[in-house]
């Protein structure tokens, strides 16, 4: 199946790194089972998730970014103490020439920890505050603004990503 022949190629391309394999795994399944659960699964794109540790992400894949569809920057919204650091990393990748048509993702994880940031707070800290998009259908085809906006989720609790990938796949073709 096609799925199969995806894991297959995914498992091949990172034998590398021997000892993330299992997490490499979860994040493959976790990945495919959100991509077949909103119907993306049959588009064409690639996608480079990005952000620091400790944010909810298994592992912080690093891939090339030239010609990559979408990126998912995942922040850790109960660390608090490191916003300012992720700050300095999304603005880095904001401004990065090869990614400057691309649409952003910002997941902020988390949130079923108490006291964990709210969206607005991330907002603020990430300095997106009147600069993302919209989180309905938004047309920018005739515009160059890039598309750009924060969810928040929970990971752990398979909750709020969903609605972040179905923005992130209008942006998809």
């Amino acid at each position: 199946s096609r799925y199969e022949e995806g894991q297959k190629i995914l498992l091949f391309r990172f034998r590398e790194i021997s000892e993330e394999e299992d997490e490499i795994m979860f994040l493959f399944d976790w990945f495919y089972g959100i991509l077949a659960s909103l119907g993306l699964w049959q588009k064409e794109a690639k996608i480079l998730f990005l952000g620091l540790d400790n944010a909810g992400k298994t592992t912080l894949l690093h891939m090339l970014k030239d010609e990559v569809d979408a990126v998912v920057y995942l922040v850790d919204a109960y660390d608090k103490e490191r916003f300012a650091e992720s700050k300095r990393e999304l603005d880095a990748l904001l401004s990065d020439e090869a990614l400057a048509t691309v649409p952003f993702l910002i997941l902020g994880n988390k949130i079923d920890i108490p006291y964990a940031a709210s969206e607005d707070e991330l907002r603020y800290h990430l300095g997106l505050t009147n600069f993302t998009t919209g989180k309905g259908k938004v047309t920018l085809a005739d515009s160059a603004v890039r598309p750009l906006e924060v969810f928040m989720c929970s990971i752990v609790r398979k909750m709020g990503y969903g609605e972040g990938f179905k923005w992130l796949s209008q942006y998809i073709n």
